[in-house]
């Protein structure tokens, strides 16, 4: 099962899962062992296909590190953080967690876009 770290320790996404906002974006950083590379892809992939069925999922990227490095990160877009809540807590995604290597660890967060004038929207 794969092991679970705040990418904000002051914040961590327990705490996240709290607040009503949308739409949000989770970011999410996976570290493993190089030998768990194809057995992390195949629990992902089973992840990533539950929460396109879910209410509020709206689309998701999974992006490799380049180099020799064992890092991917991914981020999805949901209509809002009760939709992701919503099937974060479902008990079968919660089941598929034990489906991770153990030397598996991700470090979830969630945000929000921002306005910056003449660069980006929110």
């Amino acid at each position: 099962m794969l092991q679970l770290r705040a990418m904000d320790p002051a914040f961590p996404i327990e705490r996240q899962l709290g607040i009503e906002k949308g739409p949000v974006v989770l970011v999410n950083l996976f570290t493993f062992d190089k030998a768990d590379e194809a057995a992390m892809l195949e629990a992902w992939t089973e992840d990533a296909q539950f929460m396109q069925r879910q209410p509020g999922f709206i689309s998701t990227q999974l992006h490799r590190a380049i180099g020799e490095g064992c890092a991917y990160l991914n981020y999805a877009i949901w209509e809002s953080n009760a939709a992701f809540r919503a099937a974060f807590e479902h008990p079968d995604f919660q089941a598929k967690l034990s489906h991770y290597p153990s030397s598996v660890i991700t470090a979830p967060h969630l945000f929000e876009k921002v306005a910056v004038p003449g660069i980006c929207v929110a």
